[in-house]
């Protein structure tokens, strides 16, 4: 993905610090108290520009959604959707996904969202993906017991090494979809920017749910 530089970006996320949460570890288990709703929390790791989660803000006002973005350029995108919008239930984390675990209690979080993360598809990179094992500890303390990542991506080969690194964690799958605009599922379904550029395309996008079955560590 190719990024357009925005110098100007870091200064106007740091003046919005109600939507773009500086020092997030500090919130570490009151994150209900920030939004000031007693509502579940729903996590999207690699938010981009903020389409998927402002419609999902909009849809789901009952739900706190947290969007963790490391590219300030992008993220200024998602948290100006969110403020034309007026939407109190949706944030944002100016982080990298690495440090998950420094944000959120143990148990925390109701659900994650991983939507068209990059696949590095080169063998040397497996443990950049956010679907390898490494990532699906750090997910699955931070989850409730029992909690749900929810994935999509249009990259095939990403899709069949997820389902698998699921598989061998242990976890359990639900609602697999190899054509997810062809499928039942379609109707719920909120599209990212990526989605509606590669489904425009004629590609398939894939998609699945994956239960932890483990406990919060």
């Amino acid at each position: 993905m190719r990024l357009r530089n925005k110098p100007w970006a870091r200064e106007e996320l740091a003046n919005q610090p109600s939507l773009v949460i500086p020092n997030p570890s500090e919130h570490k288990g009151k994150w209900k108290e920030l939004f000031g709703m007693d509502q579940p929390i729903y996590v999207e790791v690699g938010t981009g520009k903020g389409r998927f989660l402002t419609e999902m803000g909009k849809k789901y006002p009952h739900i706190n959604f947290l969007g963790i973005e490391r590219y300030e350029s992008v993220l200024l995108t998602a948290m100006q959707r969110v403020k034309e919008a007026g939407l109190r239930n949706v944030k944002f984390l100016s982080e990298d996904v690495n440090n998950v675990e420094e944000f959120f209690e143990h148990g925390e979080v109701d659900r994650l969202f991983i939507n068209f993360t990059d696949p590095w598809p080169k063998k040397r990179h497996e443990k950049r993906r956010l679907t390898y094992e490494d990532f699906l500890r750090k997910y699955e303390k931070i989850l409730k017991p029992n909690g749900e990542i929810h994935f999509k991506t249009d990259n095939q080969g990403l899709f069949e090494y997820s389902l698998h690194s699921f598989s061998k964690y242990g976890m359990i799958l639900n609602q697999v979809s190899l054509d997810l605009h062809q499928s039942e599922f379609q109707e719920e379904n909120i599209m990212t920017e990526y989605e509606e550029k590669f489904s425009k395309k004629g590609m398939r996008i894939y998609r699945c749910e994956a239960v932890f079955r483990r406990s919060s560590m």
